[in-house]
């Protein structure tokens, strides 16, 4: 009996152990960043330095001159849900493999077919899709735990950023969405019965990123027919005239805009105020 006793104790005491659920010691983080007309999504593991040596030759984190996952645990991942260009290569939409190998003044940034592999296990130089080299800058504080995150984000650029202690690496991304979004707008124009609704991102389009001010005035004109208290549509066509040099106009569209946004169900004192700085400005 005291045997049974003792094997059941030693059975909930096992049992009691195997449900305790500890920490990660280095912690995976997941993120999406809308990019482009898709996204990137990065899923690595961010390891603490912990007193350790760092980013030196021989150290014990990341040496310099060896190949790294880029993180800790399973290799460091990127999918891109649209075509990307990095390292001066297109990019398939697909899931890759981020290794890099550190450097004093650069780094080689890789990006790897090798999806199954565990860390740097695995590795063939032959499955690299893309290799190119980053600068190594100076990071402005010491940062403890592995960090990797977008920034300067914009229509078609991006920068995935590392910094980890006192270094800091960018990784730029490029694509080009600007034909494709002037196909959409051309074809939404041309149709033989335009919807109205299509006007004000056609002169966005127009004015943001193709720079074609004129186009971009005609399809703000047509906006704020189809949509007359729309004041932000006013506001975007004042834009375009101080920006075409006609200061008369843009002032008469600047106070449309101010007129509207006080006049509206639920007055909007942003555009107001933006209103009033672009007549300031003028």
């Amino acid at each position: 009996m005291k045997k049974l006793l003792l094997l059941a104790a030693t059975f909930c005491s096992i049992h009691a152990f195997a449900q305790i659920s500890m920490p990660q010691p280095s912690t995976t983080q997941r993120i999406t960043q809308a990019f482009g007309m898709g996204s990137i999504e990065l899923t690595y593991s961010r390891p603490n330095i912990n007193g350790r040596s760092l980013l030196k030759e021989g150290s014990d984190l990341a040496p310099l001159n060896k190949l790294w996952r880029t993180g800790a645990n399973a290799a460091t991942r990127l999918r891109f849900t649209d075509n990307v260009t990095i390292g001066g290569k297109k990019l398939d939409t697909g899931s890759y493999v981020l290794y890099t190998i550190p450097g004093k003044d650069n780094w080689d940034v890789i990006l790897n077919k090798g999806l199954g592999n565990w860390g740097t296990d695995g590795y063939k130089e032959a499955e690299d899709v893309v290799r190119f080299k980053v600068k190594a800058d100076k990071a402005a504080g010491n940062t403890e735990t592995f960090t990797m995150q977008f920034s300067n984000i914009a229509p078609e650029t991006c920068d995935l950023n590392i910094v980890w202690g006192t270094t800091a690496v960018r990784i730029p991304i490029s694509t080009n969405i600007k034909d494709r979004l002037r196909a959409q707008v051309e074809k939404a124009l041309s149709a033989e019965k335009v919807n109205p609704n299509a006007y004000f991102p056609a002169a966005n389009f127009y004015y943001e990123m193709d720079k074609d001010l004129n186009k971009a005035l005609s399809a703000a004109t047509k906006a704020t027919e189809a949509n007359p208290n729309g004041y932000w549509i006013f506001l975007l066509k004042a834009k375009i005239q101080r920006d075409l040099g006609d200061k008369v106009s843009a002032k008469a569209s600047a106070e449309k805009c101010i007129e509207l946004a006080k006049a509206a169900p639920s007055p909007n004192e942003e555009y107001v105020k933006l209103g009033t700085e672009l007549i300031k400005k003028l």
